[in-house]
């Protein structure tokens, strides 16, 4: 038809032009296609501070609780623990935690942030609040919602009440 835009068959094909139909059923394929987008997300807008998705979860993870230890993280983040020391020692060489001896049992480690870590967590923590918008814009905020909810209810398996 004249004066009408033709469609473009691309912008519907899905990645790669490969038909998707044995696994668009799968709870697992579709978390890993979102979850791609979202890590794309996160790069993009935590590049300036060079932080990748683990250092953030450890550092929210200490920001948010007291006292806590490797082995907590480890089960947390369910890594194993030489993954978790290489990691943490990478935070420590760049200043942003340190380890320090248990009020309570002193041969426990407890991880803490250093000042320059909590002001990068205050940072992280500002642009994590909107990164993820332009992922999520195809979804309305209940949607938003209650993605998050179900996501949170399968990972943790059994139901979440959020703040």
């Amino acid at each position: 038809m004249p004066g009408r835009a033709a469609a473009d068959p691309a912008a519907d094909a899905p990645p790669g032009g490969l038909d998707q139909s044995r696994l668009t059923h799968l709870a697992g394929y579709a978390a890993s296609r979102a979850a791609i987008v979202l890590r794309k997300a996160f790069a993009r807008h935590m590049a300036p501070l060079d932080l990748k998705v683990v250092e953030f979860t450890i550092g929210m993870l200490v920001a948010s609780n007291t006292e806590v230890n490797q082995k907590q993280l480890c089960q947390a983040l369910d890594v194993s623990a030489p993954n978790m020391a290489v990691t943490l020692d990478r935070m420590a060489e760049r200043g942003w935690i340190e380890r320090v001896r248990g009020t309570y049992d002193r041969r426990n480690q407890i991880i803490h942030l250093t000042p320059a870590g909590r002001e990068l967590m205050l940072r992280a923590e500002k642009i994590s609040a909107t990164m993820e918008q332009g992922a999520l814009r195809v979804l309305s905020a209940a949607e938003r919602a209650m993605l998050i909810e179900l996501m949170l209810k399968v990972g943790l398996g059994r139901p979440v009440k959020r703040a």
